[in-house]
């Protein structure tokens, strides 16, 4: 067992991972802690897409150097990376909706985003599975990508330790030391090691850590589901990614066959000091008929599922944590010196995690990063604490309308 460090990351996760990796090319000794095995729970089970476009050019600037990170991840990592640039479609089945789409182009061309309005005859010759009926306006955003979700953290996770970072798999922190200075070590059950800095990025059990530390994190740890089916004639990788606004349902291209998932109205909130210890994300309760009753829903726009011969391949789903308004949740952990945070995935947070890293590593080492993370600082929800009911409630609120106003946020 290591018995000091100048990092202590707590979770394997696309967050933590990166992170980890990051630190370690900065020449930190790093080490790992994951209460399983590693990158094992909710990242792998992500859908791993990619959107540039957000609410404000700084969190446009952290997707678009993800992307840039996720095009040169082998290149730079030594790491396998299946990495799809197949571009995106965004649809409006409202004027609502359109006008949305008419702010987020706007935006895309002030930060150099390339996003432009296109027929729905052009979007159905980038998406022939695509029906016509119900579209008021789509948008196009060609260097959007997708990724293999699963081979992101664990890539991450072994460049980390190529470079002397000590990964310890099935081994949890257990508790604190904490003194006047402030973090001073984490306990585990191999011992106690010595740092003076610790990142907490422990994913669905992020809210349990935090208040290890003695720190609140309004987060809330939310199921998200996705289905792949087997295989179906003519559905290639060069397939966009496409998304319905109002309806919250995302559709891409996988092993041959189509990806659906989509953000429910009344999500699944689990209370993770009420699991037991041992509780690991395989065991999460999943219901497919959530997802079926989202393809309902977009049943003109993607009448395909509808076939009674398409069969189901793969049903999954994982613990995103999410915040009130939808964005990441990053940076010191306030009243604790030495203790950070990386949490608030908000199910996006897989593939801007390669940035999102960068810039941490960069804040914990330099004292401020190169990217303006302000918009997704702990420091904006201090004073404005929210009993635990309001706060699940405006977390169910941010999920289920994540489409239609996340974009905006």
């Amino acid at each position: 067992m290591i018995g000091s460090a100048d990092v202590v990351v707590i979770g394997s996760g696309a967050f933590g991972a990166s992170v980890a990796y990051h630190l370690a090319r900065r020449g930190l000794r790093v080490v790992v802690l994951e209460r399983s095995a590693l990158a094992s729970q909710t990242s792998p089970r992500a859908a791993g897409l990619t959107s540039q476009v957000r609410a404000t050019p700084a969190l446009t600037r952290l997707a678009q150097r993800a992307v840039v990170k996720l095009a040169a991840f082998t290149a730079e990592t030594g790491q396998p990376l299946r990495f799809t640039q197949s571009g995106a479609l965004k649809i409006a089945r409202t004027e609502r909706d359109a006008e949305q789409l008419a702010r987020e182009v706007t935006r895309g061309a002030e930060v150099g985003v390339p996003i432009d309005f296109v027929t729905v005859a052009d979007a159905r010759r980038r998406l022939p599975i695509l029906g016509e009926r119900g579209i008021v306006a789509v948008t196009w955003s060609p260097t959007d990508c997708n990724v293999e979700p699963s081979e992101l953290p664990i890539g991450y996770c072994r460049a980390a330790e190529k470079l002397g970072a000590v990964l310890l798999a099935h081994m949890p922190a257990t508790g604190f030391e904490v003194g006047a200075s402030g973090v001073e070590g984490v306990r585990t059950p191999g011992g106690t090691i010595a740092t003076r800095t610790v990142v907490d990025a422990a994913g669905a059990w992020a809210r349990l850590i935090a208040a290890g530390l003695g720190a609140p994190l309004p987060v809330v740890a939310t199921r998200h589901q996705l289905l792949i089916t087997e295989p179906i004639p003519g559905v290639g990788p060069e397939f966009p990614i496409a998304r319905v606004i109002d309806a919250n349902v995302y559709v891409r291209h996988e092993r041959g066959g189509l990806m659906l998932g989509g953000y429910e109205p009344d999500p699944l909130q689990l209370d993770m000091a009420a699991l037991p210890p041992s509780f690991e994300i395989r065991e999460l309760s999943l219901d497919i008929e959530v997802l079926w009753r989202l393809a309902r829903s977009v049943s003109e726009q993607f009448p395909i599922f509808q076939d009674p011969t398409i069969r189901v391949a793969e049903h999954r789903g994982g613990l995103p944590t999410l915040t009130t308004d939808d964005r990441y949740l990053v940076g010191p952990l306030p009243g604790v010196a030495g203790a950070w945070v990386m949490s608030g995935c908000c199910v996006g947070g897989l593939s801007v995690s390669p940035a999102l890293g960068e810039a941490m590593a960069e804040w914990i080492v330099d004292g401020a990063p190169r990217l303006d993370l302000a918009d997704i600082s702990v420091a904006r929800f201090a004073g404005h604490e929210l009993d635990e009911t309001a706060l699940r409630e405006r977390c169910r609120h941010a999920y289920a309308t994540h489409y239609r106003a996340g974009s905006d946020r």
